[in-house]
């Protein structure tokens, strides 16, 4: 997403060298979405994966109704997928989907319905699999029992820890992926942030309720715990999160964003990190929900949430 809004400008020449860096290093797990640009950052996938398509996997989502270039509200009505999933095939430059998703449930659309729709386009080849995102418990077991739900996306890291009482023991229970988006939680993390008001208007943290005012200084307290064991392990903020993701089990498949080749190198160093319980239970304790401020998206945003 951050390769095409949200984040900054886009630069398409350092976009393409990182993804075709990803692919150099063994990664190939690549997570986009026609809203993100909306369109752009399909677009930019496809084309650098031209030629390459075969040693990707590729993960999309439908459920927004986009006009004039922007989203205004959601839409999972089985007729629009099926148009959604057409263009998406065609901006990416393939023949099939590896993971579709969800985007956000869609409270006008019996899920039952979108889970037969994905089927379908499984069954003609169109669609490998089908996933979730930011969806709740009911939700999650009523997809199941129409078609398998492969994985589930949501918000998860050390400063969001909302799915552990009930969504993570249900996808262990159903044998279901978890792909945490946001490992390091929207860069803060990653221990290189400045307050709210210091990005411009257009990047997501400037309007992040976390980054503003009373809760940046307490996350900032709280992310003291990440950049310590840090420093102590000669590593990175950024290589201790994920390493603590990368430890909570093979299912967790965290898909941490980034737009430039340092950071994704960065990034895989997490992945050769052993936590010992004793840092576990520090990082835990740090970052548990009471010592995080804030809550993790506006109201709006937050009206999008299935749970």
């Amino acid at each position: 997403m951050g390769m095409s809004q949200s984040y900054g400008p886009a630069d398409d020449v350092e976009s393409f060298a990182t993804i075709h860096r990803a692919l150099e290093l063994g990664l190939d797990f690549f997570d986009t979405a026609e809203v993100y640009g909306p369109f752009k950052n399909e677009e930019l996938l496809g084309r650098a994966l031209k030629g390459r398509r075969d040693q990707a996997i590729i993960a999309t989502k439908f459920g927004f109704h986009i006009q004039d270039g922007k989203s205004s509200g959601v839409n999972s009505h089985p007729e629009h997928i099926r148009q959604v999933v057409e263009a998406s095939l065609k901006r990416l430059d393939t023949d099939h989907i590896d993971l579709l998703y969800q985007h956000r449930v869609d409270p006008n659309v019996p899920i039952e319905d979108v889970a037969g729709a994905v089927g379908d386009l499984v069954r003609q080849g169109k669609v490998r699999f089908f996933g979730l995102s930011e969806a709740g418990e009911k939700t999650i077991r009523r997809a199941h029992k129409t078609h398998p739900v492969t994985a589930l996306q949501s918000e998860y890291s050390l400063w969001e820890r909302n799915l552990e009482a009930d969504i993570i023991p249900l996808l262990w229970e159903l044998g279901i992926g978890l792909v945490p988006f946001s490992p390091l939680g929207r860069g803060f993390l990653a221990g290189n942030v400045k307050r709210a008001e210091e990005y411009p208007a257009d990047d997501f943290r400037h309007n992040d309720p976390r980054y503003q005012g009373e809760n940046f200084d307490a996350n900032m307290r709280a992310a003291e715990q990440v950049k310590e064991l840090a420093r102590e392990r000669k590593r990175t903020p950024a290589q201790i999160a994920l390493a603590w993701l990368l430890h909570q089990g093979e299912d967790v498949v965290p898909i941490p964003g980034t737009k430039r080749r340092s950071y994704l190198e960065e990034n895989i160093g997490g992945a050769e990190i052993s936590l010992s319980g004793e840092e576990m239970n520090l990082l835990d304790d740090a970052l548990a929900p009471e010592n995080v401020a804030g809550p993790r998206y506006s109201e709006r945003m937050m009206s999008l949430i299935d749970r």
